[in-house]
């Protein structure tokens, strides 16, 4: 029994109590220190293309497919893309915007991963009618 009891007590002596505020750095290993972390550099916001100046993009490139005879009509290239003609017909409803306002979707960006616009919006503002009106509902959209 007391050889148990020795080995108890060597155990407990083997171990170290830490004690106060500790602090766990990030690597594979997990570190506990005294002193806090620094604290990470300021990164550059991440900038991207809008998802909305992506989807004209690719307005554009389908009805040039369409344009050049690749395909045949809006069905036969959503059979192709594995989309309906409905979406393919929604795609291709951006086209019906303005030169100007085009030109202002294409522009636009996401910052960290915030979409400045959402596709909905854009197509209320492309069937708005007449380019004017639609230059009205665009200027009115962030209001």
């Amino acid at each position: 029994m007391t050889d148990t009891k020795e080995a108890a007590e060597k155990t407990l002596q083997d171990r170290l109590v830490l004690k106060g505020t500790l602090f766990r750095r990030q690597g594979r290993r997990v570190e506990l220190t005294k002193t806090p972390p620094t604290p990470p550099e300021p990164r550059a916001p991440v900038r991207r293309p809008a998802k909305v100046a992506r989807m004209l993009a690719l307005a554009h490139h389908l009805q040039r497919l369409i344009d050049q005879g690749a395909v045949s009509d809006r069905a036969a290239l959503g059979r192709k893309l594995g989309l309906t003609r409905a979406r393919v017909t929604q795609l291709l409803d951006l086209l019906l915007l303005a030169p100007d306002l085009q030109v202002a979707v294409l522009e636009l960006e996401a910052v960290d991963g915030v979409e400045p616009m959402v596709e909905r919006a854009l197509r209320t503002v492309a069937h708005a009618g007449s380019w004017a009106d639609q230059r009205e509902a665009w200027a009115n959209r962030a209001k």
